[in-house]
């Protein structure tokens, strides 16, 4: 038998309007299912469901997306139309105009963040930023 895991997010009537939206955001992405209470999306072949359950739960930060990027070009991409109607943050995190937290990070981070001798500087680097730059953590 199979589990299969994945996130339902819970919006005041916006499901359907969010999953068409981060479609267009993510490669590999399209609508699973609808109907009048919940949509199904996939995004970069990963699973969601959208829940039109009404304006009792709001998104909070405590829980967020983290997207790995390899290249300052997919940090910019997903900062810049994530972020589009939202709320930047500091050190890559932002909230979109639906209220769902994202993470944007370089995937050589955490490389970074495990070399002793670097690991200060390029903690001091991102502390500074709010959107991550690449060159400025690799040069730290």
């Amino acid at each position: 038998m199979t589990n299969q895991m994945y996130p339902c997010l819970w919006f005041d009537g916006q499901a359907k309007a969010a999953a068409d939206y981060y479609c267009t955001i993510f490669r590999n992405s399209k609508i699973l299912a609808e109907n009048p209470i919940v949509v199904q999306f996939e995004l970069n072949g990963n699973k969601f469901m959208g829940l039109n359950g009404g304006p009792k739960y709001k998104f909070t930060p405590a829980t967020s997306f983290v997207i790995e990027c390899e290249t300052q070009e997919e940090i910019d991409h997903y900062w810049d139309k994530l972020g589009e109607g939202g709320r930047h943050d500091q050190c890559g995190w932002l909230d979109d105009k639906f209220g769902v937290s994202w993470q944007i990070v370089p995937t050589v981070l955490h490389k970074l963040m495990t070399d002793p001798e670097k690991a200060p500087r390029v903690m001091q680097a991102y502390m500074k930023m709010s959107k991550f730059d690449i060159k400025t953590l690799m040069e730290a």
